[in-house]
C-alpha cells in the first residue's frame, strides 16, 4: 500500500470517529468548541505517530506475553512528553483538556493502531498510518466541536458571529450525542458507506 493511501485511509475509509466509532470518550467530552476538538485531535495525533513508530521498531524484540503492557508503557512515555510540552507552550489548552490528555494512554485508537498495524509494519508505514488516523481523528473532532460551538454559542473558533445565546443543549452532553449522531449519518451518506 502506498504512503499516500496509508495517510488518506484514516480520513475517510477508516475514520476513527465517523466510521470505526473509536475514542468516543474524548470525542464527546472535549468537543465543546472547535479549538478544543482540534487541540485534542492534534495531541492524540502526536502520540499516535510517535508511538506507532516506536512500537514498529521494538515489536520484533518484545515477547508476546508482555506485548500489550509494553505498548502501554511506550504510549505513556509519549503522553508524558506531550504533557510537558503542552504545560510549557500551551498552558491554557492543557488546562482546558485537563484529564483527557493523560487518558490518551488508554485511548483505544492509539492502542488499537499499535496492535492492528504498527507491530506488523515498517516504521515509515506505521508513521504514515498514525498520521492518517490522527488527521482523521483531528478532522472529526474539529468538525464536531465546530457544529456544537455554532449551535451552542453562536461562535466559530471563539469568534462570536450570532448575537444572543445559542441552544444550551449543544454545549452540554446531550448535544454532543445528538450532533455526533447526525454527523455520522451525514458522513456516511457523503462517503456512501453502509
Amino acid at each position: 500500500m502506498g504512503k499516500f493511501r496509508l495517510i488518506t485511509k484514516g480520513l475517510v475509509k477508516e475514520n476513527p470517529t465517523f466510521v470505526l466509532l473509536l475514542g468516543m470518550c474524548p470525542t464527546l467530552a472535549t468537543t465543546t468548541s472547535a479549538l478544543n476538538g482540534m487541540g485534542m485531535g492534534l495531541a492524540t495525533m502526536f502520540v499516535l505517530v510517535l508511538s506507532n513508530m516506536a512500537i514498529s521498531a521494538t515489536a520484533p524484540y518484545i515477547p508476546d506475553k508482555v506485548r500489550i503492557p509494553s505498548y502501554i508503557v511506550i504510549i505513556a512515555a509519549f503522553v508524558t512528553v506531550l504533557q510537558f510540552i503542552m504545560q510549557a507552550y500551551t498552558p491554557a489548552m492543557y488546562e482546558t483538556l485537563g484529564l483527557f490528555i493523560p487518558l490518551i494512554v488508554v485511548n483505544c485508537i492509539v492502542l488499537g493502531r499499535a496492535e492492528a498495524f504498527a507491530n506488523k509494519n515498517s516504521v515509515v508505514d506505521s508513521a504514515c498510518d498514525g498520521l492518517g488516523i490522527g488527521l482523521g481523528f483531528t478532522m472529526s473532532l474539529t468538525i464536531l466541536g465546530l457544529v456544537r460551538e455554532i449551535l451552542g454559542s453562536g461562535s466559530a473558533f471563539g469568534f462570536k458571529f450570532i448575537e444572543g445565546d445559542g441552544i444550551l443543549a449543544f454545549v452540554l452532553a446531550p448535544g454532543a450525542f445528538l450532533a455526533l449522531a447526525y454527523l455520522i449519518v451525514i458522513f456516511r451518506k457523503i462517503t456512501k458507506m453502509n
